[in-house]
């Protein structure tokens, strides 16, 4: 999967649709050609016949840019256009400063995309991945904030000359009503007065909030001008339909334009139509509410669709608002604190990585907020990006260190991997295979390769362990038999009729069994259980005899008399003897409860037959007792 780590790249900001350079209108345009002020039936001089038919002018609007915009394919042509830019004094227009920016992102963020998808191919990842600065976006921001002044600073003097040019045709106003104040001079000022219109027309650009109120009063001052100067019906006629014909043919064009499938550049052109309507001089006085009717009407056409196409897009942007704030919501409402495996991390990522995607296929915002909302989703996928980046660094930490405490277990391992120490060996192994199962997982790359080092340094010790036990599990086997064989031998003895000393045989029986060696491991405490039965058994014949015989001596003894200091000696003994029993039997009681190990259990045993003596040898004081008492 491909992860955008963040969206680093400056919000395209969709290039505003403008009437003009220097828009005539606000954000709802609206056609603002003001009707001609029908002039007074008056008759005009003769002197006046040829100037008739100048043009009454007002100011041109801005006029719209019909130069195509390049198309760019290196980030180095961007820049360099950038560069001429900033460094001449052309007047560059705004959308192609849009283009500009446009096209610089598009290659930034293919050669961002091309660099991710080489670190992958290389085996690269994801995670890992992290975007290499670009030197030549600065130099881009650096360039269009240099041009972003200079247009500012172009904007701002473009404004005073404006306030500069409405103030001088306030004063050409002036200057003409002062022409008709005098009517018994004006056809003396008409030279006046056509230079005055000259210079209305050599002056342009005003103030747009102005422009309407401006021309209309201009208007009112040249028709009162003309009808004041009484021009001949002829010439007036003559005048009147040449601006006729003008007119008209703007009429004919306008309502053409109903018919341009592209509304911006019907409305640019209609605006220029307004200009040239506006230059336009007077018409009969008859007309004019008609040829003015006529040229509204496709106008309004024009401006109805122009303001359709303003207010849908309006909406729509109000709908990419709200569902690029549900976005934002979405990535913000994540519990971040949640997400504890990488399973968790990786399924968020995927989830906010389709919100970007979908976020793309999402027009633009409001221009107001367009940058706002795209700096309100970049922080969200920042922050969950950071706090991803910033888990899985702690985890690689976490990984390398469980990395560094298993390499030192293999390296333990196969430093005793050759040892013929067994015993010991062994037991340091599996507590090193022990400490290996304790520690955590390793990183993905290292995980087999030093598991099979530690497995192969175990794997090798155990094999030469194993080869080199073949002959002692030979020998454990042949002294298996051994000792079974002293173990049926003696359970083949009937004490009663054995001939000799019982006792010196079960000696030798026991170093014979003592100078035997190791037996299989499982079959050692078997062994020994049976050794000590036949033992027990024996001993015990032997024993009850050796009292017997010691007790007729005693009796033989103390008929000599001097039984009574013999008796007490032999009462203290029986005494003696009766608190080691009493002892012993509560240190086998503990040992019963809390001991369950075989160790344990051999220990309980070897108490046992201790405790047996011991009662033996009470039951044996007592029989003692028992004679002295008989012989009194």
């Amino acid at each position: 999967m491909t992860e955008i780590k963040n969206p680093t790249e400056e919000p395209v900001v969709e290039p505003t649709v403008e009437p003009a350079t220097e828009p005539v209108a606000t954000e709802e345009p609206a056609i603002v050609a003001e009707e001609v002020t029908e002039p007074v039936a008056e008759e005009a001089t003769e002197a006046a016949a040829e100037e008739v038919a100048e043009e009454v002018a007002e100011e041109p609007q801005a006029e719209t840019s019909t130069t195509s915009i390049a198309t760019y394919e290196t980030k180095a042509e961007i820049i360099a256009r950038l560069k001429e830019i900033s460094e001449g004094d052309e007047e560059v227009a705004r959308q192609e400063l849009d283009s500009l920016k446009s096209h610089f992102y598009r290659i930034h963020r293919q050669e961002s995309d091309a660099a991710y998808k080489k670190f992958i191919e290389e085996g690269g990842v994801a995670e890992e991945y992290v975007s290499t600065p670009d030197p030549d976006e600065n130099t881009f921001k650096e360039l269009m904030a240099v041009v972003r002044e200079k247009r500012a600073t172009a904007a701002a003097a473009l404004e005073q000359l404006r306030e500069e040019n409405y103030q001088k045709k306030i004063e050409i106003i002036d200057k003409i009503k002062a022409l008709t104040e005098n009517p018994d001079e004006i056809n003396r000022g008409y030279n006046d007065f056509k230079e005055l219109q000259q210079q209305w027309n050599d002056i342009k650009e005003v103030p747009a909030e102005k422009a309407t109120s401006l021309w209309k009063t201009y208007q009112q001052a040249v028709e009162a001008f003309y009808d004041t100067l009484k021009l001949s019906n002829e010439l007036r006629a003559y005048d009147f339909k040449k601006n006729l014909e003008k007119k008209t043919a703007l009429c004919e064009a306008a309502e053409q334009l109903a018919e341009e499938t592209d509304v911006i550049v019907a409305f640019r052109k209609l605006q220029q139509l307004h200009q040239d309507f506006r230059e336009t001089g007077p018409v009969a006085s008859d007309l004019r509410e008609q040829i003015w009717t006529r040229f509204k009407e496709a106008s309004t056409v024009i401006n109805k669709r122009h303001q359709e196409y303003f207010e849908a897009r309006k909406q729509k942007e109000e709908e990419n608002l709200a569902k690029k704030t549900a976005i934002c919501e979405t990535i913000e409402g994540i519990n971040l604190g949640e997400l504890k495996t990488f399973a968790e991390w990786n399924a968020t990522s995927e989830r906010i990585t389709a919100l970007q995607a979908e976020w793309k296929t999402i027009g633009y915002a409001p221009q107001k907020m367009n940058t706002k909302i795209f700096e309100r989703f970049r922080a969200a996928c920042d922050n969950f990006f950071t706090r991803k980046s910033e888990y899985f660094q702690t985890v690689r930490d976490n990984l390398n260190q469980n990395y560094a405490l298993k390499l030192d277990l293999v390296e333990q391992a196969e430093a005793l991997k050759d040892s013929t120490d067994w015993k010991a060996t062994t037991d340091a192994l599996v507590e090193l295979q022990k400490k290996w199962k304790e520690i955590g997982t390793v990183p993905k790359k290292y995980s087999d390769q030093i598991w099979e080092r530690f497995n192969a340094a175990c794997d090798a010790f155990f094999a030469a362990k194993k080869e080199a036990n073949k002959d002692a599990h030979a020998e454990q086997t042949a002294n298996m038999e051994k000792k079974k064989a002293v173990i049926e031998r003696l359970a083949a003895i009937v004490p009663e009729e054995f001939e000799g000393d019982l006792r010196t045989h079960l000696r030798e029986a026991q170093e014979e069994w003592n100078q035997i060696g190791h037996v299989p491991f499982k079959e050692k405490d078997k062994l020994y259980k049976q050794l000590r039965e036949q033992m027990d058994r024996l001993y015990g014949y032997a024993n009850q005899n050796a009292a017997k015989r010691r007790i007729d001596r005693f009796k033989e003894s103390i008929k000599g008399g001097n039984g009574n200091d013999l008796r007490s000696r032999l009462t203290r003994q029986m005494d003696i003897l009766k608190n080691e029993i009493k002892t012993y039997e509560n240190n086998l009681g503990f040992l019963s409860l809390s001991s369950k190990s075989k160790q344990g259990n051999a220990l309980v045993e070897e108490l046992n037959r201790k405790m047996d003596k011991l009662k033996a040898d009470l039951a044996e004081v007592k029989a003692k007792i028992a004679a002295l008492d008989e012989t009194k």
